[in-house]
């Protein structure tokens, strides 16, 4: 596994998921700044939580534009698993590699807490660690965490399997409850809870360790 984790200014979470992943695979990612033109050799690619740019404009908006996304979108195009966690998640919206738009939380409040996930797809390389109706807890800590779509999109969505995790108690007013989203190829997910939050007993949970496990053996 060669994982790499693209660097924003103002993102928080980057450090944060380099440390979970070399915890749990034993892989040190290349940590890959924004301004920066190509990738090096990888084969997983993370666009970290936090707040990029200071969420001016839109959530994501300004960090979708960086430089690096340019060689980050066609990578995916081309295959390379990518995830975007929570501020990722907005960024991968921003972009277009996924359909619809995060929005203010319903409750105008900034949401930060446990959430219970329950698997909705076990068939991608993000989810091969579950069973369908598998539950997962990961924190949130969002204000733009309410995830968007037209109808037409979400009845698409649902109708190919897209929703990999759904909230079992929604917390920000997602569109049916929908915290985890693959792109048609199912190499792309945006999740808004954060996996690597919870990667030992230490940190206040495990249920990480499964994930990003799940996604290391996906990749051999």
């Amino acid at each position: 596994m060669k994982p790499a984790v693209i660097v924003f200014p103002a993102s928080n979470c980057d450090r944060d998921v380099a440390v979970a992943l070399e915890h749990v695979t034993g892989a040190c990612p290349t940590m890959v700044w924004h301004q920066e033109t190509s990738l090096p050799d990888t084969d997983f690619i993370v666009l970290p939580g936090g707040f990029s740019y200071g969420d001016y404009l839109r959530s994501g908006a300004m960090a979708a534009r960086s430089p690096i996304m340019t060689a980050v979108i066609e990578k995916a195009k081309a295959g390379t698993p990518v995830i975007g966690i929570c501020n990722g998640f907005q960024i991968l919206t921003e972009t277009g590699l996924l359909p619809g738009a995060l929005l203010r939380n319903a409750g105008l409040n900034f949401v930060c807490r446990s959430v219970t996930l329950r698997v909705e797809n076990d068939q991608s390389l993000f989810t091969r660690a579950y069973k369908k109706g598998d539950y997962a807890t990961f924190p949130v800590a969002n204000h733009d965490g309410n995830y968007f779509a037209d109808e037409e999109t979400l009845n698409q969505i649902e109708g190919e399997g897209r929703v990999a995790f759904r909230y079992v108690d929604n917390p920000n007013g997602s569109a049916r409850d929908i915290a985890g989203l693959l792109n048609e190829a199912g190499n792309v997910l945006g999740l808004m809870p954060h996996p690597e939050r919870v990667t030992s007993p230490l940190l206040g949970g495990s249920d990480g360790t499964v994930f990003f496990k799940g996604v290391a053996e996906a990749l051999g």
